[in-house]
């Protein structure tokens, strides 16, 4: 089954900069400025977090493949826009959570129930890197073209960055790429952690990945997001053992858990459905 987000259906014509469809329980995002190379305007910062804030409820959905559209994932900041002094928002006020309305555009990826795998052709600088960095898994080409771009017009990253690189970008790489403002390849990307994996079609492995995790227990998938992120958080051990004792609990016996075994045992697909215990 295909459907249009809802979003996608509002009368302003601006809505068309970013898509979002679904499909076999997999949400499809993606960033359709093609011929401004999918540059970050106001428009497309308010359009996005509209979509996270769909995805946050959408039951239905057990991943997310992100993308944009023709030769490149995201030049970063409009260059109009910051000529005029930003995209216009105040920084200062929260949009959700702790994040401002330009950090959700990047954090929310991370903080969805449910995995986001990212594919990278073409430049991803700046504003596109962070939201990049907010997908679980990243997937790029060799050709692909990476930079902390913010240096160059005098600024420092704003879009959560400093958040999502921790513990995946080592300390001191971090910091040359960020002073320097320096253009990376798809595979220096790959061993510096800003990238997972190097493919020759990222779009395509994205997808695929995403459909072999649609496969799985939708309430394991969710749990086990949750795990990884309280993981990076800098919890300590005895919050960790307690969560992973809190989500187990949870998942054993829940009929999700159960038709799992079932499926296993009987060499079928399993028939999960998509009402989710809360640990």
């Amino acid at each position: 089954m295909t459907r249009q987000g809802d979003f996608a259906q509002a009368s302003d014509a601006t809505d068309d900069r970013v898509v979002l469809t679904i499909t076999d329980h997999v949400a499809e995002v993606c960033l359709n400025r093609p011929q401004k190379l999918n540059a970050l305007d106001r428009a497309m910062f308010e359009r996005l977090n509209r979509i996270i804030a769909q995805l946050q409820e959408a039951c239905e959905v057990r991943a997310v493949v992100l993308h944009g559209a023709g030769r490149a994932f995201c030049a970063g900041l409009d260059l109009a826009a910051l000529q005029n002094g930003g995209a216009g928002f105040d920084l200062m006020a929260r949009a959700a959570s702790d994040a401002n309305v330009v950090q959700q555009a990047a954090w929310g990826w991370r903080t969805l129930p449910v995995p986001v795998i990212a594919a990278v052709q073409g430049v991803a600088f700046g504003g596109g890197l962070q939201i990049l960095s907010g997908a679980d898994i990243r997937i790029g080409g060799e050709n692909a073209r990476l930079s902390i771009r913010e240096i160059n017009w005098g600024l420092v990253p704003d879009m959560a960055g400093m958040a999502l690189w921790r513990g995946c970008v080592r300390d001191d790489i971090l910091r040359e790429l960020m002073l320097t403002g320096r253009e990376i390849s798809g595979v220096e990307a790959q061993q510096a952690g800003l990238l997972t994996v190097i493919a020759t079609d990222p779009l395509e492995r994205a997808r695929a990945l995403a459909a072999t995790i649609a496969q799985h227990s939708p309430d394991a998938v969710r749990a086990a997001k949750k795990l990884a992120n309280l993981a990076t958080s800098g919890a300590e051990a005895r919050d960790l053992l307690l969560a992973e004792s809190v989500a187990q609990q949870a998942l054993k016996g829940a009929p999700n858990q159960r038709e799992a075994v079932r499926a296993f045992m009987e060499r079928r697909p399993p028939a999960f459905t998509d009402q989710h215990p809360e640990p």
